[in-house]
């Protein structure tokens, strides 16, 4: 082939070689906001994130609004404040959550307090727990068949009952556990009211039992903490003697049992308590 006939062709391969190359590169895209019609999807990345799952809401996985351990070291009367508002989860083994937000709460002071099990300092495998870290469960029996669950706070032998719930979640569940646990009035169906107004009740209602005793309320994955909803208002505390313990002298009188004022899940009101909280 001639020389000139030679290079014509290797110019025309080569303008061919651009034009390819030129085809296969990504074209630019338009402005958005003038191209795409309001029926078009949106294929990119969204300009901004949408609202963000309430931590309340969090999945039982991420536990993300679990209260760790710091929330519990504190001593008892502030810890018994600090429960009222937060929600209790109880997590079955089905995977049924059952949720109720503390109403009521009593404090036990230790070996100072005539009323707590570990008055004198005393220690027992019973009352172990009290004596463990901030956050340990201890949970005993009473009468030969119903359970309280109360929370280990800073101090040795010192802890705080957890008496209420208002039920948030899992109603139906509670009442199926409180009919068949309870004694008496079988038959009748339970009021939303009376399924945790009362420590054996609220026991009963999550099925909390003697297995519970000593687990680590921070850390375990059957029952733990949550903090109040996002936006809840500071809850109207009454501070009242705590129930059922005349044999304790002076300190039967004391005001370590409190409750959210108002609050028609509470086991006890104290009228002459909230009266004089008025004054």
């Amino acid at each position: 082939m001639p020389a000139r006939g030679a290079a014509q062709l290797s110019r025309r391969m080569g303008q061919k070689k651009q034009r390819l190359s030129e085809a296969e590169q990504p074209q630019r895209l338009p402005d958005r906001a003038q191209t795409l019609s309001p029926m078009e999807p949106c294929l990119g990345p969204p300009a901004a994130l949408g609202p963000q799952r309430s931590i309340y809401f969090s999945g039982p996985k991420s536990h993300s609004a679990q209260l760790g351990s710091e929330f519990f070291d504190q001593p008892a009367v502030p810890l018994a404040r600090a429960f009222l508002g937060q929600v209790l989860v109880r997590r079955l083994d089905d995977g049924t959550e059952l949720r109720g937000r503390i109403v009521e709460t009593e404090a036990y002071l230790g070996p100072e307090d005539e009323a707590a099990h570990s008055r004198g300092g005393r220690q027992t495998p019973r009352n172990r727990g009290m004596f463990m870290k901030p956050g340990t469960l201890y949970v005993y029996i009473i009468y030969g068949m119903y359970f309280c669950m109360n929370v280990s706070s800073r101090g040795d032998g010192a802890c705080v009952l957890l008496r209420a719930l208002e039920p948030l979640g899992g109603l139906e569940t509670m009442r199926q556990l409180r009919s068949t646990l309870r004694k008496g009035t079988v038959g009748r169906a339970l009021k939303d009211r009376e399924l945790c107004s009362g420590p054996s009740k609220l026991c009963q209602a999550l099925a909390i039992d003697k297995s519970f005793n000593q687990r680590d309320l921070a850390k375990d994955k059957a029952v733990w903490l949550e903090r109040s909803p996002p936006g809840s208002s500071e809850p109207a505390v009454v501070a009242a003697a705590r129930v059922g313990i005349g044999h304790a002298g002076e300190w039967a009188q004391k005001p370590l049992r409190f409750y959210v004022r108002g609050s028609p899940w509470v086991s006890v009101v104290d009228r002459a308590a909230e009266q004089n909280a008025q004054d």
